[in-house]
């Protein structure tokens, strides 16, 4: 009886560290796979520095156009 209950403790082993491996796989591709954690990280950070960079290049755009609003009542009061 009592190789029966170690036979049956060492399956348990190996079947519990393969769930452990499999899961680890998973877990490992989730993180580095194409779609992984770290691939869609990096792309969020590439759209927010492009998205950043257009918000700068309105806002010169902008400031600019208010500029030239500014100048032109000026002129107007010159005149």
């Amino acid at each position: 009886m009592r190789k029966k209950a170690q036979a049956i403790t060492l399956i348990s082993l190996v079947i519990t560290i393969i769930v452990l491996l499999i899961l680890a796989s998973v877990g490992i591709y989730l993180s580095i796979g194409k779609n992984g954690i770290f691939t869609k990280a990096k792309e969020a950070k590439e759209a927010t520095n492009k998205q950043q960079a257009t918000d700068i290049i309105n806002l010169k755009i902008t400031t600019a156009q208010i500029n030239i609003q500014k100048r032109k009542k000026c002129q107007h009061y010159k005149n």
